[in-house]
């Protein structure tokens, strides 16, 4: 997972669902999108497997106002947020379980 996007902090009125006690796994998604499927069920394994952690999944098409403003160009877009909404990592494209876990660590 690469570099965050400094400075944003998201909360759950604009996500639509509840923050993770700890850490939430943020996924910009698509109807058609083949990665965005696999994408899903890597977040939520994760999420399953870490207490107090949310993964919340979001239409892109659905919340234009909102990839506008955190400039997702292509998904899936994966953001890591810590407990208070910051974002501390993101990522395009599939990730994997091990970086997923990672990038938790610097959130948790």
């Amino acid at each position: 997972m690469d570099g965050g996007t400094p400075g944003k902090r998201l909360d759950a009125a604009q996500l639509g669902a509840e923050l993770g006690e700890r850490a939430t796994l943020v996924q910009f998604s698509t109807a058609f999108c083949q990665p965005c499927r696999a994408t899903r069920r890597t977040l939520s394994d994760v999420a399953a497997m870490v207490d107090g952690v949310a993964h919340i999944e979001i239409d892109a098409e659905a919340h234009l106002t909102l990839v506008r403003q955190l400039d997702i160009t292509r998904t899936p877009t994966v953001l890591v947020l810590d407990r208070a909404g910051q974002v501390v990592r993101r990522a395009s494209g599939q990730p994997r379980t091990a970086d997923v876990v990672a990038a938790l660590g610097r959130a948790i």
